[in-house]
């Protein structure tokens, strides 16, 4: 019965894998229960590697062309079971191919804001995305690290760990490259590059290599794309606070006439407005005086009250708040206006 068993079973003499989809990284041949004939042709194409794996571990590794299988071109495997070399029975190994193409544009980007050290605003929220691309560089780590014994492994089962890879490497990017915030959107090709090398390491670990990765958007959460346009702002008025100031002010006004008006009725709307026109005018006069260096006397020729000062001061506490002021120009602008009730 074992003869004929020997005599019914089917041995290999050729070992390819035609790839039938976009998405396979690695595909074990199908060997059931047959046997590779010594002599067999392995052909292994531009795009791939293959692997011999035997009881578990990795022997022989071939790159493109065309392999004839024998003692001379299976040393580990010949070692391994001590072949002679003139030894030309059929035997049993199993046959790992990998693609080694490029998987192009993997997405990355970030669910959440990360917050990012930067040298002009200390620290910032952003969130940013873009695209990768990915090849296999080393089929045994590949093997032994992640597909394993697998009829198949999938591209598309990778990507969540390749996602959080780069994600969690994009701050120490941002601070290798030393590129403040407000320069990042001009000189996103170099982020990306520093970002794909710091990759590297956990990619190589896994036995891949980042062949390309883009930065195709960074953005600052609403609240603090709010304060970078305000600094913007002062850039367009050449950093003069006292016309900036004004213009804040200016912005105010419908605000204020709104709250002052929320007694009811015309007369209260009209008196509400008439109160909100009157503090804007005041606003807008005394920070312009006190920045442009009047003198005591000029102020109070103004005539500045009491009430009308603590509003003032509530404006320029809620501009430092907003990170427009500093904490410095905040407390020179107090003492002045504090010097006016005296």
């Amino acid at each position: 019965m074992a003869l004929l068993d020997f005599i019914k079973k089917q041995f290999i003499d050729v070992i390819e894998w035609t790839e039938d989809g976009d998405d396979v990284l690695a595909w074990r041949f199908p060997m059931a229960d047959n046997e590779i004939q010594t002599g067999a042709q392995l052909t292994v194409r531009e795009s791939q590697f293959a692997v011999f794996v035997n009881e578990g571990v990795v022997v022989d590794a071939f790159g493109p062309g065309r392999h004839r299988l024998s003692t001379q071109t299976l040393p580990l495997l010949t070692n391994l079971k001590n072949w002679d070399k003139l030894f030309d029975s059929p035997f049993k190994s199993d046959v790992y191919f990998f693609s080694a193409r490029q998987r192009l544009d993997q997405r990355w980007g970030t669910a959440q804001p990360v917050t990012l050290r930067d040298k002009e605003f200390g620290a910032v929220r952003v969130r940013a995305h873009g695209n990768y691309s990915f090849q296999i560089a080393d089929p045994k780590l590949f093997h032994t690290q992640i597909s394993g014994t697998r009829d198949r492994y999938l591209a598309s089962e990778l990507s969540g760990q390749l996602f959080g890879v780069i994600t969690q490497h994009l701050a120490s990017g941002v601070a290798e490259s030393g590129i403040a915030f407000l320069d990042l959107a001009a000189n996103q090709t170099v982020f990306a590059g520093v970002v794909a090398k710091s990759v590297e390491p956990a990619f190589s670990a896994l036995g891949l290599k980042v062949t390309g990765l883009t930065v195709q958007s960074l953005s600052l959460p609403e609240e603090l794309q709010k304060i970078l346009d305000q600094r913007i702002g002062m850039g367009m008025v050449g950093n003069d606070m006292g016309k900036f100031i004004q213009y804040q002010t200016g912005q105010a006004i419908p605000d204020l006439a709104k709250g002052g008006g929320s007694g009811g009725g015309v007369a209260g709307d009209a008196a509400g407005l008439g109160a909100g026109l009157a503090l804007g005018q005041m606003l807008a006069q005394n920070i312009g005086a006190g920045l442009a260096g009047a003198s005591s006397s000029a102020a109070a020729a103004i005539g500045v009250k009491p009430d009308e000062v603590m509003a003032l001061l509530e404006k320029l506490h809620e501009l430092k708040t907003k990170g427009i002021l500093s904490d410095a120009e905040f407390d020179a602008k107090k003492a002045e206006l504090l010097k006016k009730l005296v």
